[in-house]
């Protein structure tokens, strides 16, 4: 498999542009491009998924075993042309003082070439014991190239293009010059409708011609195709749906809710699912469906669509008092509040969750979680002891009642309260949290299976015993598993 790591020295070094720039320009080309996305991220894989025009999957140490891994980029990597890495942070940044969760640990582990893509602005004779340096620090780390990035013009690139040569071993393969059509604005990365879709992908083929301009992009498919081959490992062990109808959950997929991974959508399908996509701002009523999975976003810079459509509100509300199962992250939870305030800003959102969800300044959560089961959760794990998983949010709860039943203890993380985590309310499950579906966690087949207990209950169930109907609603009653 032809492979490469694409990192930096620091963060914002313009790694993910150059990335996507280059996914879009072999995809362009017609080459097949698998891309990868070190960590946990949401944002930076949409736009790789939409330059490589196919899904990008996540590579996490912390959430995934090594096997996990390689047998990830062996899956999905074995049919490309090429397979791209994005890493995150710098080279050698991590959370362990022996970089064993570092992109430098995945370029080893992956036996892949790196190439670094370096901020360059006000750099010049510098700039060459910072690649000694970097190529001295971890000799089994094979730097095979950097890609210059934010050059001041041509004389900027030709002086740094002599020192490299002059003091280092290293090829330049790439000198992007500094330019405003390649930036974009962070927030909104992956958040881009469906009416928009065409803007985005002008924006990915634009940014790809300004990076193949400046990138020999054959080079760099040469130092891909040196790579050896990829270390023996176990299959990913794929799930056959079960041999029963599937259940129909719908997913939130709209400009205020975008955040899944494609692996986990995938496992909620091999698990028995067929996944019916939901517009939550244009919708007028929640179709015929046994769950649903409402995942994160960013519903704030949408509060005041979600509030005008009343009528899914109450229809969500209702569903959810019947006993409609649900799973619901981050953005989800905040949703599922009876308002959300941002600034002088208040919106009515469902109200399924007795609190009200309020955006500050700085993020009230961010980083690595584990979460230990309290026995509260629905679709808690038999087996489980600790739970990996991440979060990212700038909201926090108040008037959160103190009977209020979590499903969670925050071992490493902030939760809803800095203690807890995961709000459950009959067949509702609410988290801060982001899973992944990953062999130490197989979140959607429980999910999938605790909807199929709730269809069968509520097939089984007698008539005179079903909870009363929301007069308001005329929608069917769901076997409740949590009546609390």
């Amino acid at each position: 498999m032809n492979r490469l790591l694409l990192s930096a020295a620091h963060k914002s070094s313009g790694k993910t542009t150059v990335t996507l720039g280059l996914c879009a320009a072999w995809a362009a080309g017609g080459l097949k491009v698998q891309a990868f996305k070190k960590g946990p991220d949401y944002i930076d894989p949409m736009w790789l998924s939409r330059a490589a025009r196919r899904p990008c999957h996540n590579l996490d140490f912390y959430t995934m075993g090594r096997s996990e891994i390689l047998a990830t980029v062996g899956r999905f990597g074995a049919d490309s042309d090429i397979a791209l890495v994005e890493g995150n942070k710098g080279l050698y940044d991590g959370l362990d003082l022996d970089g064993s969760n570092s992109n430098a640990a995945l370029a080893k582990l992956l036996q892949a070439p790196v190439v670094l893509v370096l901020d360059a602005r006000g750099m010049t004779r510098g700039i060459a014991p910072l690649i000694l340096g970097y190529q001295a620090f971890d000799p089994d780390v094979r730097i095979a190239g950097v890609i210059l990035n934010q050059l001041g013009g041509r004389r900027h690139e030709s002086k740094l293009r002599a020192v490299i040569e002059h003091y280092t071993d290293v090829p330049v393969v790439g000198a992007v010059h500094r330019d405003p059509e390649l930036q974009i604005v962070e927030r909104h990365l992956g958040l881009i409708p469906e009416n928009e879709a065409e803007a985005a992908l002008a924006m990915v083929d634009r940014i790809g011609r300004r990076i193949a301009s400046q990138v020999d992009l054959e080079r760099l498919l040469e130092l891909a195709r040196s790579a050896p081959p990829l270390e023996e490992h176990a299959p990913l062990p794929i799930e056959s749906a079960p041999d029963q109808p599937p259940v129909r959950i719908g997913v939130a997929r709209d400009a205020a809710f975008g955040f899944y991974y494609p692996g986990d959508l995938m496992a909620l399908e091999r698990a028995g699912a067929q996944i019916v996509p939901i517009d939550m701002l244009a919708a007028d009523a929640l179709p015929d469906i046994d769950g649903l999975f409402i995942g994160g976003g960013f519903p704030e810079t949408k509060m005041a669509e979600l509030e005008a459509n009343a009528a899914l509100r109450a229809q969500i509300k209702s569903a959810i008092d019947n006993g409609l199962p649900v799973y619901a992250e981050c953005g989800g939870l905040m949703y599922l509040c009876r308002t959300l305030s941002w600034g002088d800003r208040q919106c009515r959102m469902v109200g399924a969750i007795a609190a009200d969800a309020v955006m500050c300044e700085r993020p009230q959560g961010r980083g690595y979680v584990q979460l230990e089961e309290t026995g509260e959760s629905p679709w808690a794990a038999a087996e489980q002891e600790r739970i990996a998983a991440h979060e990212f949010h700038y909201s926090r709860l108040e008037n959160l009642p103190p009977d209020t039943r979590f499903a969670y203890r925050v071992v490493r993380g902030t939760g809803v309260d800095g203690s807890h985590d995961g709000i459950v309310y009959r067949n509702l499950l609410a988290c801060y949290a982001h899973m992944r579906d990953v062999q130490n966690n197989h979140w959607a087949a429980r999910f999938v299976q605790f909807v199929r207990r709730c269809v069968q209950n509520a097939s089984d169930a007698p008539a005179d015993i079903e909870p009363p109907p929301d007069p308001s609603s005329n929608q069917r009653q769901y076997g409740v598993v949590n009546p609390s």
